[in-house]
């Protein structure tokens, strides 16, 4: 009995993991290694033969009979129901609230609304019961759940009786308003998620006062202007994401990181990137760090004639300050005084719904198209990061845009959103590669930067690191692993909501909450549980903790700049408004 067990197992398919990433990782450093396509076979007396790539071997994938029998009688008890009963087609319609309008009570209209919910919900639950490899499950729920939001007959003309309710009121003007929208899309290449005519930066957005004292070809230095009459004598560097503009930080006046700060009694200089325009770039990892970060923080200490200053890194602007931090470890500069980490990732083991763009295939396509040179334009990052939340920032626009012809109404954070960043070819290959392909920088001594070995252990300075919540960028789980690779003591603090929207949670309004936990903690689970809410923004946690770290209280400088920085144009300066092309 017991050998008849072992062969019915024996004789079950086996899932077997798939060749890519872990494997890769554990062989020499990638920065070193050719890939497989460019190794020749050598065939008669030596000659080498064309080389051909690998083919990729497909993931197993099986459906368990047990579940999509269930399924399937879920399916068809359900459609019986819908079909027989208009209470329960009604019913089954509004699980979806683009469905809740009255318009949509209509016996056709609610019908295929009430299909298409019990359709989507069932192709879900299929997704969910197949058996394969965790990373193929993730990309097949992806992409199942992008054909489910594409296909909704919430966003057809023919399908939407709301729109078709308008047009017949309206006399036909929101089919032509409609029209008008989207031609006037197509020529700047991308939807329209707000009324980018309601705001100029420096105007209405970015307007905290301050001055440009630095600039070379990849940042403008900006110092801004004191708010109290002393000021901390330890400056405050900020480093924005190089992948967006930096005013998410400093949108209105009431919503400021920046301001806040300067409110505080720092003396605060950010990093303002360049929104590369050359079609050749050949801009490097390595530039960002020694002509970036580390220049960035020479400037601040000759301007403020202080040893040390401290740092702030808000997304993969906190991976490139940690990198820059380990530059400095490994030197034996001692030129900072605390280290506070937004919603970055320094280990790239979790990386969220962003893993399911990210395997050795897709890396070695992007390494052929801009490792050697080249622009990652920005409006391709921006429809990336568009279809990650595909019914609030694509397909809601499409409907109230073109279907309706609606004109999108002024949202600063959408207007942010829009004003996409081109990235050098060369410096995002290597971090897709090293960062979310095979995670280098936290693996002691793998990674070579700026001349230096990469520990992040290093870094023994002390760190405030903030995680969101319901961050799909950022996993607050991956934000704390990432804060424990350092090496200094650490303060974990977990913001509601999401990637922006926790981040940038304003102390004035002081709305949402955020976890605490002052007990030491072996995993983010242990964290999390015995953690404590507090209520209002982690702002001020921050405040207080960043309070006796800005040294003593001195008077706030009269003028920006210092020596030979002299003051080149006013905050935000000129780098910031520059605007990626549309042709």
């Amino acid at each position: 009995m017991q050998r008849d067990q072992e062969n019915k197992k024996a004789a079950k398919p086996r899932i077997r993991p798939r060749k890519g990433a872990a494997a890769r990782s554990s062989a020499a450093p990638s920065a070193q290694a050719k890939p497989a396509r460019d190794v020749a076979q050598k065939k008669d007396g030596g000659k080498p033969s064309m080389a051909l790539p690998p083919i990729p071997k497909l993931p197993m994938m099986q459906f368990v009979p047990e579940k999509m029998q269930a399924i399937q009688k879920q399916y068809l008890e359900d459609l019986s129901k819908v079909l027989v009963s208009k209470p329960e087609m009604d019913k089954m319609a509004a699980q979806d609230r683009r469905f809740n309008n009255p318009t949509w009570l209509d016996s056709y209209f609610s019908g295929l609304a009430a299909l298409y919910v019990l359709n989507s919900r069932t192709l879900n639950a299929m997704t969910d019961a197949v058996d394969t490899d965790p990373k193929t499950h993730a990309r097949l729920k992806f992409m199942v759940q992008q054909w489910i939001d594409a296909t909704s007959p919430a966003n057809f003309f023919a399908t939407n009786p709301e729109v078709q309710q308008k047009m017949v009121a309206s006399q036909g003007e929101s089919l032509r308003s409609g029209i008008e929208n989207l031609v006037q899309d197509m020529r700047k290449g991308r939807i329209s998620q707000t009324d980018e005519t309601a705001f100029e930066i420096g105007k209405n957005v970015a307007v905290t006062p301050g001055e440009v004292v630095f600039q070379n070809k990849l940042f403008q230095l900006i110092q801004y202007k004191p708010a109290t009459e002393k000021v901390g004598a330890i400056p405050m560097l900020f480093v924005p994401p190089s992948i967006n503009k930096f005013y998410i930080m400093d949108l209105q006046q009431s919503s400021s990181l920046v301001k806040f700060t300067v409110d505080q009694g720092h003396t605060l200089f950010l990093v303002s990137w360049i929104n590369e325009q050359d079609e050749q770039s050949k801009l490097t990892w390595d530039d960002y760090i020694e002509q970036g970060v580390l220049k960035a923080i020479d400037v601040v200490l000759e301007i403020t004639g202080q040893p040390r200053t401290n740092v702030l890194g808000f997304c993969i602007g906190g991976t490139i300050a940690a990198t820059a931090l380990a530059a400095l470890a490994a030197r034996k500069e001692d030129k900072v005084n605390s280290f506070t980490l937004m919603t970055s990732l320094l280990d790239f083991s979790n990386t969220g719904v962003l893993d399911v763009f990210i395997d050795e295939q897709q890396i070695q396509m992007r390494e052929q198209q801009l490792a050697k040179g080249g622009l990652l334009k920005g409006t391709e990052l921006a429809s990336t990061f568009s279809f990650l939340r595909p019914n609030d920032l694509v397909w809601n626009y499409v409907v109230s845009n073109y279907l309706k012809g609606e004109k999108p109404v002024p949202f600063d954070l959408l207007y942010w959103n829009s004003d996409s960043t081109n990235l050098p070819g060369p410096f995002y290959a290597w971090y897709l590669r090293n960062m979310y392909l095979e995670n280098n920088l936290v693996k002691k001594n793998r990674l070579t930067v700026a001349g230096e070995k990469m520990d992040l252990s290093s870094i023994t300075v002390p760190v405030y690191a903030m995680g969101a919540r319901e961050d799909h960028i950022v996993p607050w789980d991956a934000a704390w692993v990432s804060a424990m690779a350092l090496g200094g003591p650490k303060r974990y603090v977990l913001g509601a909501s999401g990637h922006i929207a926790g981040s940038i949670n304003p102390a004035s309004k002081n709305k949402r909450s955020y976890w605490v936990n002052e007990q030491p903690a072996a995993s983010p689970q242990e964290w999390l549980e015995s953690a404590t809410e507090m209520p209002g923004s982690w702002w001020n946690d921050w405040a207080n903790w960043l309070e006796n770290k800005r040294g003593e209280m001195v008077p706030a400088p009269t003028v920006a700049g210092g020596g030979v920085y002299k003051p080149i144009e006013p905050a935000p300066g000129s780098y910031v408004k520059v605007r990626i092309s549309t042709n």
